[in-house]
């Protein structure tokens, strides 16, 4: 290891080993070669950054910033992003092995969460109260929540940062940040902008390594916002533990979300919306539309149409602009997307295309699982109701309206769904029928910093993006003045 990069955790402003020397390596999903060593870190390190946070949110400069001074260090930040943004998605990329055409305009957009947190930090938080009490006034501040651990997963790892990391500091709060330990170097990348763009130390903090850093960190009694995107079942234990002490939460969680196909959809359309659904990021995020569900009327004509279109997507180099499906990002994840493979196999699903490793010799050394479609699915089956995270399509029949939503609705998640119609009544009461945090018509996967995300049931707690966000990582205080001796003698009501 000692040939590898090698990067350091950002505590309280200065760039630390982990107080035992203890390291882990970064593996690249594409070639399976280490390339980088990072700090594994202690209970004593992450003591150390939830104790720096709180100094700095009750005794620092960050207690008495203004909303002016929080919004131009986003602004800063915003910048300094643009202008790293090529060294940033290079370094995802080698983490995770994410596409080169998917994550350089995702990077270069983290700018724009920045600057829209930036101008939500000016935007007036309170309200006036219209009271019934004579010769009172009333009214409501809205004050940071204190210091945050915001735990982020893999897929996604500087995105679903930012989602955290800029509402949370225009609202004047501090932060721990926890990196997945299969992406943690593109997060210690941008953490070297914090300090160029001039927050205090302890503002930001980073410490790395893996599930049980997580743990110690959500445990910590300093913490008062736990901020997690990851797995339903880890998000499970992190509201349990926050419950313990009533710290708050919100939590962005798994899905297996529905993509719905009319009989009067454009089909090429809905086809090419089905493949970015379920096949973009190879699979691995949580609004991928992993359910399939296609009308009886031309159900086989569509699962022909995908699986012809599925054949051709090129699988490769990461790094190469032509190349449109990555690698799975890990080890741990591979197996499991080819155990659910198996597992389908077993239930009786149909495999339509794919199912394996690609045959390609140039690929041999990479995590690579082909594009993979079943047919002849039912709802009940595991590969329709557990989350696989990989390429994996399942194509579900249905036959009208009333069965489509019953379907859709049938599972534990709510994230988000997809419909394809040309019916703009139909669009509007699939709208309204699906339980989903997010519904698509006519397009799938779009997302932006202005729009709330989050989801219903076991999918999550909380919404990220939009100006809800702000809400999560504030508290709301009520303040009452009296403009006139409004406080009648208690013992006497006449007076």
């Amino acid at each position: 290891m000692t040939t590898l990069e090698s990067y350091q955790m950002l505590i309280d402003g200065q760039w630390r080993a982990a107080s035992d020397g203890g390291s882990f390596a970064s593996i690249n999903p594409f070639d399976a070669k280490a390339w980088a060593h990072v700090p594994a870190a202690t209970s004593t390190d992450v003591d150390d950054a939830v104790k720096a946070a709180r100094r700095a949110f009750e005794d620092g400069p960050w207690s008495q910033s203004t909303p002016l001074h929080r919004a131009t260090l986003l602004r800063r930040l915003g910048d300094l992003i643009k202008d790293n943004a090529d060294e940033l998605a290079r370094i995802q990329i080698l983490e995770n092995g994410k596409l080169i055409r998917e994550v350089a305009g995702q990077t270069n957009a983290l700018a724009n969460h920045c600057y829209f947190f930036a101008g939500a930090a000016e935007a007036p938080l309170g309200e006036t109260l219209a009271t019934s009490v004579p010769n009172m006034q009333a009214f409501t501040v809205r004050e940071p929540i204190g210091v945050v651990a915001a735990i982020t997963p893999w897929n996604s790892p500087l995105a679903l940062l930012l989602w955290k990391l800029c509402p949370a500091l225009a609202a004047g709060n501090t932060v721990v940040i926890k990196p997945s330990e299969v992406t943690p170097v593109s997060t210690l990348v941008l953490a070297r902008l914090f300090h160029e763009a001039g927050f205090p130390d302890g503002v930001v903090n980073v410490v790395t390594g893996a599930g049980p850093v997580g743990a110690e960190l959500s445990a910590h009694p300093g913490v008062d916002k736990i901020a997690f995107t990851g797995s339903t079942a880890v998000g499970k234990k992190i509201a349990a533990t926050a419950a313990e002490r009533l710290a708050r939460v919100s939590l962005e969680l798994g899905g297996k979300s529905p993509n719905i196909v009319f009989p009067d959809a454009d089909l090429p359309v809905a086809v090419r919306g089905v493949i970015s659904g379920i096949f973009a990021a190879t699979g691995q995020t949580c609004m991928a539309g992993s359910r399939v569900l296609v009308h009886t009327d031309i159900y086989d004509e569509f699962v022909q149409a995908l699986a012809e279109r599925t054949r051709q997507i090129k699988l490769g180099n990461p790094l190469d602009p032509e190349t449109e499906m990555g690698t799975v990002a890990c080890q741990a994840q591979y197996d499991k997307v080819l155990s659910y493979i198996e597992v389908a196999k077993s239930e009786g699903a149909r495999l339509v295309t794919g199912g394996s490793r690609p045959e390609d010799p140039d690929l041999a050394d990479g995590l690579f699982v082909q594009p993979t479609v079943f047919s002849d699915v039912t709802n009940d089956m595991r590969i329709a109701r557990e989350e696989v995270f990989g390429p994996v399509a399942v194509v579900i029949r249905f036959a009208d309206e009333d069965d489509a939503v019953s379907i859709a609705n049938d599972t534990a998640f709510g994230l988000a769904a997809g419909v394809w119609t040309r019916d703009i009544a139909r669009a509007h009461r699939m709208i309204r029928r699906l339980r989903a945090g997010t519904v698509w018509i006519n397009n799938y996967r779009k997302t932006n910093h202005v729009a709330p995300f989050g989801g219903f049931k076991e999918s999550g707690i909380g919404r990220e993006n939009g100006i809800h966000a702000i809400e999560e990582y504030t508290e709301t205080k009520t303040a009452w003045i009296d403009t006139g001796n409004a406080i009648a003698d208690p013992f006497n009501p006449r007076a």
